[in-house]
């Protein structure tokens, strides 16, 4: 008899732990990984061989859905208050683009697991924009979200989030934590490519949500990064799915779910981070798909290059072959350009002694006038005597170069262009050096010797007043020395336009 009454003790106590087993089953679970895990899932969500729950895979405008397989009482009672409840996940965000990722991932408490309605991108494949922000979704969710949408006033593009039956959120925050040790807020990129880990507790007691994230490697912080109160008893119905959502827009990403828990009226079991799986290389499906796209516009480029290169090529030996010379087919082509020599000028630039440059001495009017003879007998040369007309387009102080005689020599023909006699020039780019170019440039555009002998003007009156051809006047107001000269000229002041230290000897020349 006694044996018997053991047995049924021992049968009692069996079906009460199985019957505990049952229920708490749903109450309490924890995936280090999701290995032979039975998750329901759809859209883009898929579990992949290595454990990762992958949410969306890099393709645009997508969304995915996993959720734990069985619905979970939250309600003690049909008409009580919802339960405390803790959650913890660690979650990755991969994007090929490291200032850009679209649009993030949520984990949610919701009544039903049909989102077929749900639009991805913003939404986050939650929501759609008829049923955003409509009390009777009974949707509590926590958004990490990767793109500011200013249509839902987020703070950011880098930010999570507390949100009831809505994108725009309860409270938001910067993703990161405040350290233990220093107390600091320490800012977080949600697509870093790097594991993170976030925690969700709810109490009953002072109905308190409370979000706290920090890099996988750390141990939950004392400080939570969001903190609201929110009676969740008004939202959350019994019984309801738990899961994570996620979608992209026109910017893809990838987001993965590594490992997560979930505890009902207690802390959340440890997920084992040593069990977790790796994450898979920076973009590799993503840079995958951008190879199919860059590849075949690479090859296209390259054969356009090579074929441009064969065309000069080509081009450049028919112009030299009816030039080639009998020793040039011997010892092959010796012509790549047209070279200006001219003699080594140690004395260097004419600004030098017109503005006292590193120390050099002024000049007297019989070494300036020498020196202007000189570069108008140059232009002459350049524009009536050569083989063809040689135009400068940039004659100035800096470009006339003198030697060891005190003589000048006009140098820099980096902007010339060469035609012929008779002909006329054609319209180019205006170029040169502002304060010597003619008006007639920036009206037609053709640079001709009357452009160069302006300029040469202008280079007269620079060295006759000892100013620059932009000046300023007494308000600090730039001034063409052009105008200037020409105000002195209409007031019949010109010898105070004259430089202070040449004008006894220009009084000399004028009564000689």
């Amino acid at each position: 008899m006694a044996s018997k009454k053991i047995m049924f003790f021992k049968l009692i106590i069996s079906l009460s732990l199985a019957a505990r087993s049952t229920g708490n089953e749903d109450d309490q679970f924890v995936y280090s990984g999701f290995t032979g895990s039975n998750l329901a899932l759809d859209g883009n969500a898929r579990i992949m061989p290595s454990g990762l729950l992958e949410l969306t895979n890099g393709t645009a405008r997508l969304k995915g859905h996993a959720f734990h397989p069985n619905p979970i009482r939250f309600h003690k009672s049909p008409n009580g208050t919802v339960r405390s409840f803790s959650v913890s996940f660690v979650f990755a965000i991969l994007s090929t683009d490291p200032d850009l990722s679209g649009h993030g991932l949520a984990f949610f408490i919701a009544p039903t697991r049909n989102f077929s309605a749900a639009f991805p991108t913003q939404y986050l494949g939650l929501f759609s924009d008829q049923n955003n922000g409509d009390p009777n979704n009974h949707i509590f969710a926590v958004e990490l979200d990767t793109i500011q949408n200013y249509d839902l006033e987020d703070i950011n593009g880098n930010h999570i989030g507390i949100n009831i039956n809505n994108l725009h959120s309860v409270q938001s925050h910067d993703a990161g934590y405040y350290s233990n040790q220093s107390g600091i807020f320490e800012r977080l990129a949600l697509n870093s490519h790097k594991a993170m880990q976030v925690w969700v507790n709810y109490d009953r007691e002072v109905i308190q949500i409370n979000v706290t994230m920090a890099p996988i490697n750390l141990a939950k912080p004392e400080r939570p990064l969001l903190s609201t109160t929110f009676n969740l008893s008004t939202v959350i119905t019994s019984p309801a799915y738990i899961g994570f959502s996620s979608s992209t827009g026109t910017v893809s990403a990838q987001h993965y779910v590594l490992g997560w828990s979930f505890g009902m009226d207690s802390l959340t079991p440890p997920i084992d981070i040593s069990k977790l799986s790796e994450l898979p290389r920076l973009g590799q499906k993503a840079q995958s798909m951008r190879l199919h796209i860059l590849l075949p516009i690479g090859i296209v480029v390259f054969l356009f290059a090579v074929t441009a290169t064969i065309f000069l090529l080509i081009r450049r030996n028919l112009r030299y072959a009816e030039l080639c010379e009998d020793w040039e087919v011997e010892y092959g082509p010796h012509r790549g350009e047209l070279l200006l020599v001219y003699d080594y000028m140690p004395n260097g630039s004419l600004d030098k002694y017109l503005y006292g440059k590193d120390g050099k001495p002024t000049l007297d009017w019989s070494q300036w006038f020498q020196i202007i003879k000189c570069v108008s007998n140059g232009l002459l040369y350049l524009h009536e005597e050569c083989e063809k007309i040689i135009i400068h387009r940039d004659i100035k102080a800096s470009n006339v170069l003198i030697d060891t005689e005190i003589s000048g020599r006009i140098g820099d023909f980096g902007l010339a262009r060469l035609y012929d006699h008779g002909s006329d020039p054609e319209a180019t780019r205006v170029v040169g050096t502002i304060g010597y170019l003619a008006p007639e440039l920036a009206r037609t555009g053709k640079a001709t010797p009357f452009t160069d002998v302006f300029s040469f003007g202008v280079f007269i009156l620079e060295v006759t007043c000892g100013q620059k051809p932009i000046m300023k006047d007494t308000e600090e107001s730039h001034l063409m020395l052009v105008d200037w000269v020409l105000e002195h000229w209409h007031k019949c002041s010109l010898n105070d336009a004259v430089d202070i230290k040449l004008q006894g000897e220009l009084m000399l020349v004028k009564h000689s």
